[in-house]
Parts: structure tokens; C-alpha cells; sequence
């Protein structure tokens, strides 16, 4: 039998942990895993591919911010949530998460800079995003939840029902 191809792609700023999370392979990053209903092969894109990722057609986007800088926050709802919606990367049925990476630098000294779970869960559902998830690739900290999350919600996407969520934003 034959695998299915899922698609996911990665976007947000530059050195918020989107190649950190995934290794520094080249690109697709390619893992074939196997259920009950299939053989799957899910390829992972970033903003960094060497192949332009407004034209690929994913099945699946991540919204990738550091949650140490907040700056990254806002690029997300400014910038990269507009640019996967308007560049045509998404259809109506994709569905789009939000994942906060650098977990392990997240800071009680600094209020300003450091972005909580609650700020960031508010703003996925501001901008009715499916999912919220985060984790630190460094340390491996919610690693594990977030990769099943991502693989329960790329499988999803190829059943009659798709993977967004239903009734809105959920957290991991």
C-alpha cells in the first residue's frame, strides 16, 4: 500500500526555533509513520526552504513564535498569520495552529519581554487558529505533546471531517 503524503509548513520570523524544533536537515524534513488506517509520510517545510514555500499548497500550517521576545508575538498576528491567508497557502479547510518554541527561556524577571500561555492561547483565538501548543526543542519540555498534536491533526486533514478544530481555538 502505497503512503499518503501530508504536507505542514512552518512559518515565522527568523530564529524563532522553526529549524531547532525539526533538526538542521535539509529540506522537506520527511518522517513516514504508520496507523492503523495507513502508511503516512509527513513532510515538514519552513520559511527557510530552499523551494519557495508560498507556493506550496500544505495541508496543515504552524504559526512558529519565540516566546521569549515578544516582538515575535506580534510579527505572528501582524505579519505571517496575514501572509499564509493572503499569499493562497491555505484553504478554507486547512487548519492553522500556533505553537510557542523556546520554551526553556521563558523568564519571571522579565514581565514585558516574556510571553505567558494564557496572552498567547488569547491571541490563537483571536485569530481563530485551531490549536495552541508549546514546547522547547532544547530541552525536549512538552516535545513529545506537541509532535502527537501535530501528527492526531495532519491525519485529520485527510478524513471526510478535516482537522480543524471544532468550536474554535483549543490548547495542548
Amino acid at each position: 500500500m502505497d503512503s499518503q503524503t501530508i504536507t505542514i509548513l512552518f512559518v515565522g520570523d527568523e530564529r524563532c526555533g522553526k529549524s531547532t524544533l525539526l533538526s538542521d536537515l535539509d529540506q522537506p524534513f520527511i518522517f513516514d509513520i504508520r496507523t492503523r488506517r495507513g502508511d503516512y509520510r509527513l513532510e515538514f517545510y519552513d520559511t527557510s526552504s530552499p523551494e519557495s514555500w508560498r507556493l506550496l499548497w500544505p495541508d496543515l500550517v504552524i504559526l512558529c513564535y519565540d516566546i521569549s521576545q515578544r516582538l515575535s508575538l506580534i510579527n505572528l498576528q501582524r505579519v505571517w498569520n496575514k501572509e499564509v491567508r493572503t499569499a493562497g497557502v491555505t484553504g478554507d479547510s486547512t487548519p492553522v495552529l500556533m505553537l510557542g518554541l523556546k520554551r526553556d527561556l521563558r523568564s519571571e524577571n522579565d514581565p514585558n519581554g516574556t510571553i505567558y500561555p494564557q496572552e498567547a492561547y488569547r491571541m490563537a483565538q483571536e485569530m481563530r487558529l485551531d490549536k495552541y501548543m508549546e514546547c522547547s526543542a532544547v530541552t525536549g519540555e512538552l516535545l513529545e505533546e506537541v509532535f502527537d498534536d501535530i501528527c492526531t491533526t495532519a491525519l485529520k486533514t485527510t478524513t471526510s471531517e478535516g482537522g480543524q478544530s471544532e468550536g474554535g481555538c483549543t490548547i495542548m
